[in-house]
């Protein structure tokens, strides 16, 4: 390896944890029979969906001294991500999320991360700083922020990273794990002084930026230092914004079966296209049926699709690069 290439094409920060995800549909917990086991968590899927691309990634969370901790760091490593930054917490179990599915929009989730969740104890002790510096991507989730020592950990982090390209923050904005809107847009605002690119829904946008509609919005954040404002619209596609580009690009209608891990898979895919330096439409499109292909499958980290797997969606289209 030459002395200036990066150890990592992309290295996350963030939830880690079990989906317990159940095998009946359009019934709710209560009434569920059979649950099955899938690795899940936010940064964790972004790893594992940039893995699937052929890029090195890693990881660095926390999971509990348990069955449940060892399943994850195995799982990681099964599916192609470097699990050497993942550290146990003694003290904490391992998280477990449930979920509800009424497709094609309604997945409740129910999230059992106490006493804490191992991902918030992470410390400086657990940062490769070197890492850190030499990943080509930075990726981290706003959960993150919203608790110590996790939020000043994670501070600690974009100061060493220095604003390097491809610092992305994603606005994954769970109100579950936040006092309010506004304690979690005052923590959000600091960490967009530090990074280059944003992304997230209108919902999470608005916790950031107060804005509401999606091109304020993306002004919004460009006007913080941002360099790529990606928004999700839903049903309207995606926009994303740079200081001379604004690009719209329409969804991928499918038959969704579990709509959580859509938009994991579409950060791995964006990530992979930033680096393939795609023109911006390209990127997005190929992002748009990575998210789509995973809302089509019933787990999220495991079901990832490949690079293959876009590619023949995007020749069937016509859009083949």
């Amino acid at each position: 390896m030459a002395m200036n290439s990066p150890l990592y094409d992309v290295l996350t920060m963030g939830r880690i944890g079990i989906d317990l995800y159940p095998l009946q549909s359009r019934v709710g917990l209560d009434e569920v029979e059979t649950f099955q086991k899938y690795l899940g968590g936010s940064a964790t899927n972004v790893a594992v969906a940039a893995a699937r691309h052929g890029l090195k990634t890693s990881v660095i969370t926390g999971v509990g001294d348990d069955p449940f901790g060892k399943f994850c760091i195995n799982e990681v490593a099964n599916l192609g991500v470097d699990a050497s930054h993942i550290f146990v917490d003694e003290s904490n179990p391992t998280p477990v999320t449930f979920c509800e599915m009424f497709p094609p929009d309604d997945f409740p989730i129910y999230f059992y991360r106490f006493p804490k969740a191992p991902d918030l104890n992470v410390e400086s002790s657990h940062l490769d700083v070197s890492a850190l510096k030499s990943a080509k991507v930075f990726w981290f989730t706003v959960t993150g922020l919203s608790e110590e020592p996790s939020r000043q950990t994670h501070f600690e982090a974009l100061e060493a990273r220095a604003r390097a390209e491809h610092t992305i923050i994603d606005l994954d904005y769970r109100p579950m794990f936040w006092e309010s809107k506004e304690a979690a847009r005052e923590q959000v605002q600091k960490a967009l002084e530090s990074v280059t690119i944003a992304v997230g829904n209108l919902e999470e946008c608005e916790v950031a930026v107060n804005e509401t509609e999606p091109m304020r919005i993306a002004d919004a954040l460009l006007e913080r230092g941002v360099k790529l404002a990606v928004v999700k619209q839903g049903p309207k596609g995606v926009l994303a914004k740079t200081a001379d580009e604004t690009v719209t690009v329409a969804p991928y209608p499918v038959d969704v079966v579990n709509g959580l891990g859509a938009g994991d898979s579409f950060g791995g895919a964006l990530v992979n296209g930033l680096l393939q330096e795609w023109d911006l439409e390209d990127t997005l499109r190929f992002a748009n049926i990575a998210g789509a292909l995973v809302a089509t499958r019933r787990g999220c980290a495991s079901a990832m699709p490949t690079t293959s797997e876009i590619s023949a969606v995007l020749t069937e289209l016509g859009q083949d690069k």
